[in-house]
């Protein structure tokens, strides 16, 4: 499957924020943002005021980097989230906090959702207890996600473990880190997801 293979800290250049792509990473003196505020490949700034167009454009290009889909699954989300009777927007987010590698970040079994995704196509996940190597896996309420078994016993995954916590997990997920399993409560609602993107300008980015 394709996917974006640059390197992730001019994707946060280009949105002129941060979107904490490389875990601890974004967090130290390293960062490509705090090293070079300006976007990739633009030598002299010139002021530009951005249309309305482009700012819908940069929100949606914004969440796509951070839930690392590409432009073909991200609009099949789209027309998900508009057959819903909830506001597309915030079944958007659901539909993509749902994703496994996700959930595998949002558990803290990963440092980012790039790593979380490498170790769902590894096979080193399981859902209720069976392998899951699909990283767009929907998870459902009920269901429990943890590392399969042998793998556990791998050097990696004890010093994945060492480092839990690295930051709060969502109130609808529950993590047991002594046998490195968590669970769905129930379905993310919008005051759990804090990616900090205005769902209503992509919404209105595709409604044109």
């Amino acid at each position: 499957m394709a996917r974006y293979t640059g390197a992730d800290c001019r994707l946060c250049r280009r949105a002129g924020e941060k979107l904490f792509l490389k875990g601890e990473r974004c967090f130290t003196p390293k960062c490509g943002v705090e090293r070079r505020r300006n976007p990739p490949g633009q030598v002299f700034q010139r002021r530009r005021r951005t249309s309305d167009w482009g700012v819908q454009l940069r929100e949606k290009q914004k969440v796509k980097v951070i839930y690392g889909v590409l432009e073909r699954q991200f609009r099949r989300y789209i027309e998900q989230a508009q057959k819903a009777s909830q506001a597309t927007g915030d079944v958007l987010l659901q539909l993509l906090e749902r994703r496994l590698d996700n959930v595998v970040f949002r558990l803290d079994f990963a440092e980012s959702r790039d790593q979380a995704r490498q170790l769902v196509s590894h096979g080193h996940i399981t859902v209720a207890g069976h392998k899951v190597n699909i990283p767009s896996y929907r998870v459902k309420p009920g269901e429990e996600v943890g590392w399969k078994g042998s793998s556990q016993e791998k050097e990696f995954a004890k010093v994945m473990a060492a480092g839990i916590p690295r930051k709060n997990v969502p109130q609808w997920l529950s993590l047991d880190v002594g046998v490195m399993k968590g669970n769905i409560l129930r379905l993310p609602e919008p005051a759990d997801i804090d990616t900090g993107v205005e769902t209503r300008l992509i919404v209105e980015f595709y409604s044109k």
